[in-house]
């Protein structure tokens, strides 16, 4: 069969940009090995959303009494908040699938892999070889979960993400392995579950690749919520011989051992570039990844690639927005380069993580004299009414022309905050103009407007 495009992988890269292709009026399909809505939907963003929503409903019942509320005999069923989960994953699929016929996109299922000539085997679950051609192909194939040598998961003792959300049962002690957005999001739900949970960090910080006084919040937070915590520190060895885990964690202090039932690798991920036909097809690739140009084309003519497997946030709104790019500039229309300098990251723990631009150090590194202001939520009449005075919104701007350069927050709900900042980097909005846009009292978002203010020396409440 011949097509305008076929898309290796549906996850939020590959099946955005099998419906923009089909927007484009490009005969379009899809190869999945797996589950439409690859990773994110079924394994990644989606499921432990909803995990940690039911992590979060449990805390609000344990702190009834703090809003006047009583609540008795309250009891959590592990088993019905991992079936919640996958219930959700499971209706966001069949939501993919929707939108496939919808678009009129076909979907082939089977293990993908690309052949020189602009074509493509898949292979089906019952062993049957089908070959497709196209005028393009666009390589999407993700990540999975990074493995170390010395922490090789065995799906049981040592896991990772995907046996994380669906333990059949819940373990007493656990330890995690990694403080990014996956590990400090599973630590944050076990413990709220009753687990008790160690974070082993290798930096200096826990979240490292965020601003340091955001790290230094959530580690007072996840600390205060009884989360154990070691920075510096490296995981040499783990002893799976006996019904638990013994973890061995050396730091400055030397050698301890730490007892486990389950140790969490969050050491984040490796692209998936492994038998896909790379090689065969000449595909240039660099450290892991493939290499593309400005518009995700490979050095090879006809084939394109994006996502976690191009270099880049691996993020699944970066992952969209690269495949939206891409096939519009197969389409012959003019878009311009992704922005990554933009891009918002969000970690969904409690308190939640959302930052874009620049950190104060980053700034500072890069020669910019700055302007900082900081609005912590216990100053804020909304965060005070609802309880979660944790965090704070710091803004970073440039002395000199007021340029936005760098937001960061922690607290609760920022993920749905974050776009603000993101919408006035775009728009190249200085400090005043974010000063003088008015926000609506009594919100979080306030914060925002009050830390400009701060950055100015013109905050009203502090």
């Amino acid at each position: 069969m011949e097509f305008d495009l076929i898309v290796l992988g549906s996850g939020p890269g590959g099946y955005v940009t099998a419906i923009r292709a089909s927007q484009l009026g490009l005969k379009t399909a899809v190869v999945e090995r797996e589950s439409l809505g690859g990773i994110c939907l079924n394994w990644g963003c989606i499921p432990t959303k909803a995990l940690l929503k039911s992590a979060n409903v449990f805390e609000y019942i344990n702190h009834a009494e703090d809003y006047g509320i009583k609540v008795e005999g309250a009891e959590k069923d592990f088993n019905a908040v991992v079936k919640r989960s996958r219930g959700v994953a499971e209706g966001m699929s069949n939501g993919v699938k929707f939108l496939m016929k919808k678009n009129k996109i076909e979907v082939i299922m089977g293990e993908g892999k690309v052949l020189p000539g602009k074509k493509l085997q898949v292979t089906n679950d019952k062993g049957e070889v089908k070959e497709y051609s196209a005028k393009n192909i666009i390589i999407a194939t993700g990540a999975r979960s990074r493995e170390l040598p010395n922490l090789k998961q065995d799906g049981k003792k040592i896991i990772g993400y995907r046996q994380a959300m669906v333990l059949p049962e819940q373990p007493k002690k656990m330890v995690v392995v990694g403080s990014g957005a996956i590990g400090v999001e599973f630590a944050y739900f076990y413990n709220a579950m009753g687990t008790e949970v160690t974070v082993v960090e290798y930096l200096p910080n826990i979240v490292p690749v965020e601003d340091e006084e955001v790290s230094k919040q959530l580690e007072r937070s996840f600390k205060k919520a009884g989360i154990k915590i070691m920075t510096d520190s490296e995981v040499t060895n783990v002893d799976t011989s006996g019904s638990g885990c013994k973890v061995t964690v050396k730091n400055k202090k030397g050698e301890q051992v730490l007892d486990a039932d389950v140790v969490l690798s969050a050491v984040g991920v490796q692209a998936n570039i492994e038998n896909i036909g790379l090689e065969e097809v000449g595909i240039k690739t660099e450290k892991g990844k493939i290499v593309v140009d400005d518009y995700y084309k490979t050095n090879v003519e006809g084939y394109y690639a994006i996502g976690d497997c191009v270099p880049g946030q691996a993020l699944a709104h970066v992952a969209s927005a690269e495949g939206i790019i891409c096939v519009e500039k197969i389409a012959g229309h003019h878009p311009q380069p992704l922005d990554y300098g933009n891009i918002p990251g969000c970690t969904y723990c409690s308190p939640e993580i959302a930052s874009v631009g620049m950190t104060e150090k980053a700034a500072k590194e890069a020669g910019y004299e700055i302007k900082v202001g900081k609005f912590p939520f216990s100053a804020s009449g909304k965060a005070s009414a609802a309880g979660h005075k944790d965090g704070f919104v710091k803004v970073i701007f440039d002395a000199k022309y007021g340029e936005f350069l760098g937001c960061h927050m922690i607290g609760a709900n920022v993920t749905e905050m974050i776009a603000e900042a993101v919408v006035a980097r775009k728009l190249e909005t200085t400090g005043m103009e974010i000063i003088k846009s008015v926000h609506p009292h009594p919100t979080m978002s306030e914060a925002v407007m009050e830390a400009a203010a701060a950055a100015y020396d013109e905050v009203i409440h502090l």
